[in-house]
């Protein structure tokens, strides 16, 4: 009886950890959301936008959330507590000097269509803006704007 007990408990407890471990996006939902936020985007910019930074529709899902700035200046529109409305993206460097931002900002002057995997760069997680941890982002131009998503390793 006591070993039952034992191994029920040690497996949940592997599972716990499992489950825990798999509390974040991954790479293939980052991209699914990317792929919604496109779509959202042609269809009505200033509403995606909208939902964007309320998170509705599904676009804030655990630390996976879509990001837009505009291509001529910049500017971001939609972005995480982290990054305040209005900052140009290309400003932006993480903790340890990259320069990410310039990164996005010219995954966005590609063709329309074309998305780019950012390699990883030092980034709080939603609703914070320290510690930070590695994060990839997918980018790509929709119209005027340049969107992305992002998820942490």
């Amino acid at each position: 009886m006591f070993r039952t007990i034992i191994i029920g408990a040690v497996s949940a407890l592997m599972l716990s950890a499992a489950a825990f471990a798999q509390q974040g996006g991954t790479a293939q939902e980052a991209r699914a959301m990317l792929d919604k936020a496109v779509a959202a985007v042609k269809t009505d910019p200033a509403v995606a936008v909208a939902m964007f930074l309320k998170g509705e529709g599904g676009f804030l899902d655990r630390d996976l959330y879509p990001f837009c700035f505009r291509i001529a200046d910049g500017k971001t529109l939609a972005s995480p507590k982290a990054v305040p409305a209005g900052t140009d993206v290309r400003t932006l460097k993480d903790a340890t000097g990259n320069a990410y931002g310039l990164a996005i900002y010219a995954a966005a002057q590609k063709p329309e269509g074309q998305i780019t995997e950012l390699q990883s760069y030092m980034f709080p997680k939603p609703g914070t803006t320290a510690p930070t941890f590695p994060k990839v982002s997918f980018v790509t131009k929709v119209g005027d704007l340049g969107c992305g998503v992002g998820y942490y390793k």
